[in-house]
């Protein structure tokens, strides 16, 4: 393993310690809200009274999602020449993704992979920041076109389909001339990225299916899984812990809207943060034993030798 990062300064241990103090008290302020509208005692009766074949069948799809996730992952390395062993990337993602989730105030899965990367393979810092930065605005882009799908199927939306189609398809065609004018360099697997990213975001859907299959739905299930977007896109905005709140007032806003049941709807927030929790756990492994995340990778010096034998490629 490479060397400890350095240590943090008091400035920015005060600064990590606002930053989590804050979002712990949006996330508080955001649940209250929540839990003003409706009761939590129909929550948990959902909650205890779930299939939780269903719920296991849920949690198995939210775990291929981040496998496809880490894939995805791997074309934008790919692209500024960083190939990395699925398995070591597949490892590094699980660790990330504990770090992001649950350690909001201290240190970032992301910061944490590019520190690693940096330190192991000598790319610059910023290039690993861009590759990730990417990787997460195909997930913003996937989702936005699952969005545009799912309007068709809700009355309540009464927009023609051309509308927000064209929205969509012109923002895409700037989002590529941007990244293609200024970041070539990403653009190299892009489409194949952008793929795996709808694959992500549909495994997520098809995750909250399952949920709502779990308890026993035969409604409509449009307006659950639009909503179900449209507070992801909100849980990236990072003001609370992991998401916690901001998808559930989203869904609480969205359910008189929609004609939902408010109680299923807030539900389902609950039990996609408690399925996104016990994957993220599963990255705790390689914080207590870290020297599984490089087991079986090449040292160093193999891995420069590696790649100086390669083929050059354009």
């Amino acid at each position: 393993m490479p060397d400890a990062p350095a240590p943090k300064t008091g400035k920015q241990k005060l600064w990590d310690a606002t930053k989590l103090i804050i979002k712990i008290a949006v996330t508080s302020a955001l649940l209250y809200y929540v839990f003003s509208k409706v009761p939590v005692e129909k929550v948990k009766y959902r909650l205890l009274h779930a299939n939780y074949w269903w719920m296991a069948v849920a949690l198995l799809t939210f775990f291929a999602s981040m496998v496809v996730s880490a894939w995805r992952l791997l074309s934008f390395f790919k692209s500024i020449n960083l190939r990395l062993d699925p398995r070591f990337n597949m490892r590094l993602y699980m660790l990330g993704l504990f770090y992001n989730f649950l350690l909001p105030g201290g240190i970032g899965g992301d910061g944490y992979k590019i520190w690693l990367l940096n330190k192991r393979y000598k790319l610059p810092a910023k290039k690993m920041f861009w590759a990730i930065l990417f990787d997460r605005l195909s997930g913003l882009w996937a989702i936005g076109f699952i969005i545009c799908t799912l309007i068709i199927f809700i009355p309540q939306i009464d927009v023609h389909l051309a509308i927000p189609g064209g929205i969509f398809l012109g923002g895409t065609a700037i989002y590529y001339f941007v990244a293609y004018k200024f970041f070539r360099e990403y653009t190299k697997y892009f489409f194949q990225a952008h793929a795996k990213a709808i694959l992500v975001q549909g495994l997520q859907v098809l995750c909250i299916i399952f949920v709502l299959l779990g308890q026993d739905f035969d409604g409509k299930f449009a307006p659950y899984l639009l909503s179900f977007l449209v507070s992801a896109l909100a849980a990236v905005v990072p003001i609370t812990i992991g998401g916690a709140g901001a998808r559930e007032t989203i869904f609480t806003q969205l359910s008189g809207i929609f004609n939902m049941d408010v109680g299923l709807a807030v539900f389902l927030s609950i039990s996609f943060y408690i399925i996104s929790l016990l994957v993220a756990l599963t990255g705790v492994y390689y914080v207590i034993r870290t020297s599984r995340l490089e087991e079986g990778l090449p040292s160093i010096e193999e891995h420069d030798e590696e790649e100086e034998t390669k083929p050059a490629t354009n």
